[in-house]
């Protein structure tokens, strides 16, 4: 039986380092909803899902965040 493993989370350094986008070129997609948002991880420290930032990397061009998820 296949166990699904836990999502990650990634943070600033590593998103960038994945999807060659540049810091603000990042933050200005998730401005207009075609980048996955950042979760709170902790008080200062905040990350991206593994598996959204996966979802992005797969269709970036049509890729739009759905209120409704």
């Amino acid at each position: 039986m296949l166990q699904q493993q836990p999502d990650r989370f990634l943070r600033l350094n590593e998103v960038l380092r994945r999807t060659s986008l540049s810091r603000a070129t990042l933050y200005r997609k998730i401005q207009k909803g075609t980048f996955p948002k950042q979760v709170r991880i902790a008080t200062r420290c905040a990350g991206w899902r593994e598996s959204a930032v996966n979802e992005w990397m797969h269709n970036p061009i049509f890729y739009h965040v759905d209120d409704v998820r």
